[in-house]
Parts: C-alpha cells; sequence; structure tokens
C-alpha cells in the first residue's frame, strides 16, 4: 500500500514545531537538541550568547548517540557546559 500512496499522493507528513527552553549557564543559553537517528538520538543543540547586542549561536553536535531522548538531553547539558567552562566566548570566534 506505500507505493500506491507515494504514486498517488498519500498522506502528507506534518511537522510539528517544538519550542526549546535553554538551560542558562554562565551567562550563556543551552538549548538541547537531540537529532533522532535509527531509533536512538545523536547529542546536539546549541550555545548562545548576546554579545555588543548581537546574539551568537553556535551549532553543536557530537558523535554520541545514546537511546533515549533524555539522556542525550543530559549529556548536552554536560557537554556543553565543559565547552563553555574551556572556551568561554571563544566559541564565537
Amino acid at each position: 500500500m506505500g507505493l500506491f500512496s507515494r504514486l498517488f499522493g498519500g498522506k502528507e507528513k506534518v511537522v510539528k514545531e517544538v519550542s526549546i527552553e535553554p538551560v542558562e549557564y554562565k551567562g550563556f543559553h543551552i538549548y538541547q537538541d537531540p537529532i533522532a537517528e535509527a531509533g536512538q538520538y545523536r547529542v546536539a543543540g546549541r550555545i548562545e550568547k548576546e554579545i555588543d547586542g548581537e546574539i551568537k549561536s553556535h551549532r553543536f553536535i557530537r558523535s554520541d548517540v545514546v537511546s533515549n531522548k533524555d539522556d542525550a538531553n543530559e549529556l548536552m547539558l554536560k557537554k556543553a557546559q565543559m565547552f563553555v567552562d574551556q572556551m568561554g566566548e571563544g566559541i564565537f570566534s
């Protein structure tokens, strides 16, 4: 049935937009946004900070893959905090 529905205009996928609440850490905002891959989740998100009136953003994608979304969010937060501790505002250069 899948072949015929694709050929003859089956249902379109509905994309849900999810609002992500940031975690504030040392003046930076960390957005946890894992990427679903083959039944697992890749650790990903972004780090943002307002510098001189401009919002700077750094996309953060790791090679780490875990079995559930909550673990991916927790690991993302820990790795992003460590990255902020090591690099500070140098993240954006």
